[in-house]
């Protein structure tokens, strides 16, 4: 009798494999990490088959760490960066070019070109998404540009495209596939017919045929071919926030999650219907169920949060590793007044604003390091609470019921208790994080699960989830409205800087 269901996470910084027993808890887990690439200001690249070698290497590794073999796992779930685009020859599994990476930026003028005299918001009404560099369709069209010969190879069949999920799927199995949320993110997906807008891969010029078939986030796509998992079915995926979504729980209307990762991403769920948002959020799909109605979320994605503390590390050399920059911060009382907003990537929700670059306001002889630490965690919780608003904007205008009585988090940063405690303060609302805080491999677990009869439904789901920790508000109005000013004083300044 299979045991646990295996979560392969593939990440932006890393590709974990994650074992979870029936009561969603950790049982075993393997991670490695992959080089980021920047070959030019604004380029963001991994390579693919790197990527795929450190999957194998975390499947082998997560069954070890608890002594399991391919008998104990019911399923497999596969969770992902979701924007981060490749193109591999579907007959030797090689890929074209690097993997473009979700942050890159390189589309810019692309975007402009196919938004044309109608703007940014050309497809919104389709695909809930402004042209952005963030998605992929505008990536697949850049590979398709410059990569000599791709485009004739596209046009003969040769060619898939695909995210990482439908990378790892069809290194795994074989199958060329995705699911709805994942599609979702590619700028060429309809949101209401759930399947490829053949308008759309028209004018960005992308043959239908390099994509990949679009399925729900929870069923049997197929089973593994080869390696330790030969046999356990692929049954779940899902983009990692949408499985973060899910892995909380937040599996009704006004329900709503935050991830801490490289960047923020904080999903509500809408139900069945899908809003457009009036207020710089993205409509997505946050997960389907076999052959449920699909739901939705809006969704404001925030580009660079712990990546910030990865550039004070590795750019600045401000501390030598990521877990100092709590005692760092919480060394000084403020931030001195230094106010570091990181537009490294331009700004994604809710200002979309691709000409701003980052910069540092309220410098002074008084600033030291420690400052700057507190300062950008603090840019975190400032970004963050700039999405919250647009969300209750948009839920005012749809007339939605929400009123938000506290916030559920996850990823990297949610053990800085600085930063929870900063966060709860700016947003005036409490946190509160779960006692298991692996909630992307989870919703993709749960997603593999609940098709293969692990979980009889989502009130077991639901009945797993239990608190860790709450942070509660202990800032006043006056002070919260003065610093959340300052913050977007600092904002201004970084526009027009392309």
């Amino acid at each position: 009798m299979p045991r646990f269901v295996a979560a392969i996470d593939q990440g932006t910084t890393s590709t974990r494999c994650i074992l979870f027993d029936r009561s969603g808890r950790v049982a075993g887990i393997a991670q490695r990490e992959h080089e980021q690439l920047f070959p030019q200001p604004g380029w963001v690249e991994h390579d693919a088959e790197t990527i795929w070698r450190n999957t194998e290497s975390v499947i082998a590794g997560a069954l070890e760490s608890c002594g399991a073999t391919a008998a104990d796992i019911a399923a497999v779930g596969i969770t992902n960066q979701r924007e981060t685009t490749v193109v591999w020859d579907r007959a030797t599994g090689v890929p074209v070019a690097p993997a473009i990476v979700w942050q890159d930026t390189r589309t810019a003028a692309l975007c402009e070109e196919l938004a044309g005299s109608a703007g940014p918001n050309r497809y919104a009404d389709r695909t809930g998404l402004p042209l952005s560099t963030y998605f992929s369709g505008p990536k697949l069209r850049w590979i398709l540009d410059n990569v000599p010969g791709v485009a004739e190879r596209a046009a003969a069949g040769e060619l898939c495209f695909g995210t990482m999920d439908s990378w790892i799927l069809w290194r795994l199995t074989g199958v060329h596939a995705t699911d709805v949320t994942n599609a979702s993110r590619t700028m060429l997906m309809n949101l209401t017919t759930l399947q490829w807008d053949p308008e759309i891969c028209a004018e960005f010029g992308i043959p239908v045929a390099m994509l990949p078939q679009i399925r729900s986030s929870s069923e049997v796509y197929a089973e593994i071919t080869s390696g330790p998992l030969a046999g356990v079915p692929v049954a779940g995926i899902l983009g990692d926030q949408q499985a973060a979504t899910f892995g909380q729980a937040c599996l009704v209307p006004g329900e709503a999650k935050n991830t801490y990762g490289t960047g923020n991403f904080m999903l509500l769920n809408t139900g069945t219907t899908p809003v457009f948002s009036k207020h710089g959020l993205l409509t997505t799909v946050c997960y389907r169920l076999g052959d449920q109605p699909a739901v939705y979320a809006l969704e404001g994605s925030i580009a660079v949060t712990g990546s910030l503390i990865q550039w004070l590390r590795d750019n600045l050399g401000l501390i030598d590793s990521a877990s100092e920059v709590e005692g760092l911060a919480a060394s000084v009382a403020d931030n001195g007044g230094a106010y570091i907003v990181p537009a490294f990537s331009g700004l994604f929700a809710p200002r979309w604003r691709p000409d701003a670059r980052g910069v540092i306001t309220g410098l002074t002889r008084f600033v030291t390091k420690a400052h700057l630490a507190r300062a950008a965690l603090e840019a975190t919780a400032f970004q963050t609470r700039e999405v919250l608003d647009a969300m209750r904007a948009d839920a005012e205008a749809e007339a939605l019921d929400l009123e938000l009585t506290a916030l559920k988090v996850d990823g990297g940063m949610v053990g800085n208790e600085l930063l929870m405690q900063f966060q709860a303060d700016i947003l005036n609302v409490p946190v509160v994080r779960p006692v298991v805080t692996e909630t992307t491999a989870l919703g993709a677990a749960y997603a593999a699960g609940l098709a293969t009869g692990i979980w009889s439904g989502t009130d077991e789901l639901r009945a797993n989830w239990a608190e860790d920790k709450t942070w509660r508000p202990a800032m006043s109005d006056d002070e919260r409205a003065a610093r959340y000013a300052a913050w977007n004083k600092a904002v201004e300044r970084t526009y027009d800087r392309d």
